[in-house]
């Protein structure tokens, strides 16, 4: 019994080639599964790439991210000598948050009798910080009016917002980014 083929070739404009054997006509509706089966298993690679690629970029983000809490400023600073010295020892329910791939910082305390730390000034000229936190208010940048140090904030009350953008971190003499 003779088998029927069916000869592989490609056209392209004027030329035309042949680029394999003749393929058995039986043979044909396994290539086509294989394709089918072959272009499945790309869609779904691409699918997972695209869901992933955003997860993996967030956790990668997060992994170079610390956050604390502590009692008083002078307990933040024993801990951490990326908290400013200007921070008042007194200053109570403290917040922070740093990416240590850089100089980004968020912080949120309470000031005894709202009284500005040390070295604070007015201020206009504000960036906006790059990072968040749940406990970290919406919207600082237009409240901001003071600077301490290399961090711009604000005052309402008690509470005392700041925060240090990377740009003003690195622009500064690597030897005093620990206190500012």
């Amino acid at each position: 019994m003779e088998r029927s083929t069916s000869a592989a070739s490609v056209r392209i404009g004027w030329a035309s080639a042949d680029i394999g054997p003749p393929i058995p006509k039986g043979d044909i509706p396994m290539l086509k599964a294989g394709l089918v089966i072959a272009g499945s298993a790309v869609a779904v690679v691409a699918i997972g790439a695209v869901v992933a690629a955003p997860l993996a970029e967030r956790w990668l983000d997060g992994r170079h991210e610390q956050e604390s809490s502590y009692r008083t400023g002078r307990d933040a600073k024993a801990e951490h000598a990326s908290i400013p010295e200007w921070l008042p020892d007194d200053a109570t329910g403290v917040h922070y948050k740093m990416r240590t791939t850089g100089g980004d910082r968020l912080l949120v305390a309470n000031l005894k009798a709202g009284r500005l730390p040390l070295g604070c000034s007015p201020a206009v000229e504000h960036a906006r910080p790059e990072l968040t936190a749940g406990w970290f208010p919406k919207g600082v940048a237009r409240k901001a009016n003071l600077k301490c140090g290399m961090y711009s904030g604000y005052a309402d009350g008690n509470k005392f917002v700041a925060w240090q953008h990377d740009s003003d971190w690195r622009n500064i003499d690597p030897a005093d980014r620990a206190d500012r």
